[in-house]
C-alpha cells in the first residue's frame, strides 16, 4: 500500500474517532448528571417499590403494572415510567433512583426515593388502605439516610455541602383529599374544616415538614402542586353525571391548596437562607392536556387504560387484567394514575417550562444550574 494511501486512511480514522467523541458528548454518554443526587418524596404517583413489602392494598408490584417498563412490575403505579423517572433522565442520571426499601451503601449518594402509595401530609391519611409511609415517616427515613451520607463522606460539613447541590422532589396532598377529606365514611375532616380551613391546616403541617428537610441539608426543593383529581377516572365514575364533566367541588378544593402552596414557595425562599424552592403547576398542565388532548397525542382522557366499572374508574387494575393496547393514546393508566405518556408531559414541562405558569419562579433545569 502506498504511503499516501496510509496517510489518507489514518486521517479518515482520526476524523471518525473525533466524530464519535463529538457525538458521544451530544448524547451524554458517560456524562455526569446535572446534580450529584436526586431525592424523591411523595405518594403513589412516584412510589417505585417502597410499598411492595407492606401490608397494604396500595401496591402495584404485579402485571399489568409495569407492562411497558424495562424491568416489568416494580411497584410503580403506571404502565411504565413515572414523572420523577423522566425528570431523572432529563437531569442526566443513567439509572433510576432506588427505593428506600432496597437502597444501600454508596448508591444512596445518587439519591433515594422515599415515596409511598397512599401517603399524605396528614398522618392518618390513607389508613383505610393499610400500611403506608406518611410524609412524616418519609422525612424520618431521609434523616437516617443523611446520617449514612455523613458516615460515607466523613463529616457533616462535607455532607451539607454535597446535599445542598441535590434536587429534592416533593409531591404530596392528593391523598389528603382523595383518601381523607372526600371520604367522609372514614374520616371526619370534611365535617371539621371548610375547604379553606383544611388547606390552611395542610399547609401549616407541610411547612414544618419542609423545614425539617431544610434542617437536614435540603436546599433545592421542587414542590409539585396537586393535579386535577376531579378529572380522574375515579372521580368521573363516582361523581360526574355524564362521565366526562370534571367534579368541580373536588377541583376547587385542590386549587385552594395549590394557591397556598405557590405562596409558600415565596415565603420559604424569603425566610430560609440559601433555600431555592420552586412550584410546579401540575394542575394547570393537566388542564392543558384535557382541554386539547390531540395536541399531546391523546385520544382518551376520561377513562383508565385498565380498571373496573364505569370509566375503568372504580378501582385500580386487577392482577393480570388485560390492558388497552393503545396505551400511548390514554392519559390515565388506571382509576387514579397517569400513563407513562401522561407522566412524560408533566415531567418535560416541569424540567423545561413551556409557559411561565408551568414552573414558579424557575423550572427544574434552571434550579439544577444554580
Amino acid at each position: 500500500m502506498a504511503t499516501g494511501e496510509l496517510k489518507i486512511m489514518s486521517m479518515v480514522s482520526m476524523v471518525v474517532v473525533m466524530a464519535v467523541v463529538v457525538l458521544s458528548m451530544f448524547h451524554g454518554v458517560g456524562a455526569e448528571p446535572q446534580v450529584p443526587c436526586y431525592f424523591i418524596f411523595g405518594d403513589s404517583l412516584v412510589d417505585n417499590g417502597n410499598n411492595n413489602e407492606l401490608q397494604s392494598l396500595a401496591r402495584a408490584n404485579y402485571l399489568p403494572y409495569g407492562i411497558d417498563f424495562q424491568g416489568g412490575p416494580t411497584g410503580r403505579f403506571s404502565n411504565g415510567k413515572t414523572t420523577v423517572d423522566v425528570v431523572g433522565e432529563l437531569l442526566g442520571f443513567d439509572d433510576y433512583i432506588p427505593p428506600y426499601a432496597t437502597a444501600s451503601g454508596q448508591e444512596i449518594l445518587r439519591g433515594v426515593n422515599f415515596a409511598s402509595a397512599a401517603a399524605g401530609i396528614r398522618e392518618e391519611t390513607g389508613q383505610q388502605l393499610g400500611a403506608r409511609i406518611s410524609f412524616n415517616g418519609q422525612v424520618q427515613n431521609y434523616q437516617s439516610t443523611v446520617s449514612q451520607v455523613v458516615d460515607i463522606l466523613g463529616n457533616e460539613d462535607e455532607a451539607a455541602n454535597y446535599l445542598s447541590k441535590c434536587i429534592y422532589s416533593i409531591g404530596l396532598g392528593s391523598n389528603d383529599y382523595l383518601n381523607n377529606y372526600f371520604m367522609p365514611q372514614y374520616y371526619s375532616t370534611s365535617r371539621q374544616f371548610t375547604p379553606e380551613q383544611y388547606a390552611d391546616v395542610l399547609i401549616q403541617q407541610y411547612t414544618q415538614q419542609l423545614r425539617s428537610l431544610y434542617n437536614y441539608g435540603a436546599r433545592k426543593m421542587v414542590l409539585y402542586g396537586v393535579g386535577q383529581i376531579g378529572c380522574s377516572p375515579n372521580q368521573l365514575a363516582q361523581n360526574s353525571p355524564d362521565g366526562t364533566t370534571c367534579v368541580e367541588n373536588v377541583n376547587s378544593a385542590i386549587q385552594i391548596l395549590n394557591n397556598r402552596l405557590k405562596s409558600l414557595v415565596d415565603q420559604l425562599n424569603n425566610q430560609l437562607p440559601d433555600a431555592r424552592f420552586i412550584y410546579i403547576d401540575s394542575y394547570g398542565i393537566f388542564q392543558d392536556i384535557i382541554s386539547r388532548p390531540s395536541s399531546f397525542g391523546f385520544r382518551v382522557t376520561n377513562a383508565g387504560c385498565c380498571g373496573v366499572g364505569r370509566n375503568n374508574g372504580q378501582i385500580t387494575c386487577l392482577p393480570f387484567q388485560p390492558a388497552c393496547p393503545n396505551r400511548r393514546e390514554y392519559l390515565f393508566w388506571d382509576a387514579f394514575h397517569p400513563t407513562e405518556a401522561g407522566n412524560a408531559v408533566v415531567a418535560r414541562r416541569a424540567y423545561s417550562a413551556q409557559s411561565s405558569l408551568d414552573a414558579y419562579p424557575i423550572d427544574i433545569q434552571r434550579l439544577a444550574q444554580i
